[in-house]
């Protein structure tokens, strides 16, 4: 298994354009992603930011009919060409959406789900490898990260129960079992210490609205320090 390098690591950057925002959601299932995005996204709004929502694997025509392809697969799809599907509608999205609209001024971009999902599912829980998924990520525009990611951790009971009261049907990764969960989890905290300037660990086991002052009260800073140093370099 590939070393994971410093090299490889300080090929990752956050997008240079000013006044605009690109922020991910990333927790197992049931964490609350959906129900914290939306928070979020009213919360912007009221600052008078143009704000998008996207989703992993998707965002995209291309990139939804993956989506549709991966998670209703009842074939096991090797780890290997998961991660090169998963990056394969990324590139797409980066291209097609992200980049485009992060260069409209007071822009932000909200994703549900990004590089970290494909570090921790197919790179650690699936045994790829992290290096590895560096590797593929290591030319522009996959090279390309967040400037913040809201990590909603909740343990694996938490996450059965929250899914047994939606009743929904499980994809192709909600049906690998408890063990798998275990893994993923793991995987995020390893994530979290891996990039602790852009993976913020939130304890999503408290209350909704707890949840939703934490992540409003991180934005805010995470503004006025954007702020604070276009600022800097203008004088």
């Amino acid at each position: 298994m590939k070393e994971i390098t410093q090299e490889l690591l300080n090929k990752l950057r956050s997008p240079a354009f000013p006044g605009s925002y690109f922020l991910s959601f990333e927790g197992i299932e049931g964490a609350g992603k959906s129900t914290q995005i939306i928070k979020l996204k009213t919360y912007l709004e009221s600052k008078n930011y143009r704000v998008l929502v996207l989703r992993e694997p998707g965002g995209t025509p291309f990139g939804e009919r993956l989506r549709q392809a991966i998670l209703e697969t009842k074939t096991e799809i090797t780890p290997l060409a998961e991660a090169y599907l998963f990056a394969s509608s990324r590139a797409q999205l980066l291209n097609e959406v992200i980049l485009k609209e992060l260069a409209v001024p007071n822009t932000v971009i909200i994703c549900d789900r990004y590089i970290d999902s494909s570090f921790v599912y197919q790179g650690f829980s699936r045994g790829l490898g992290i290096a590895e998924v560096l590797n593929i990520h290591s030319v522009f525009p996959l090279n390309i990260v967040p400037h913040l990611t809201f990590y909603l951790r909740i343990n694996v009971d938490t996450s059965e129960k929250r899914q047994k009261m939606r009743n929904a049907p499980k994809d192709y990764f909600e049906s690998k079992g408890v063990e798998f969960y275990k893994k993923l989890v793991v995987g995020y905290d390893m994530m979290a210490e891996l990039f602790p300037q852009r993976i913020l660990k939130m304890d999503a086991e408290v209350t909704t609205e707890q949840m939703t002052m934490q992540i409003c009260g991180a934005i805010d800073q995470l503004i006025g320090q954007k702020k604070t140093l276009q600022f800097e370099e203008e004088l």
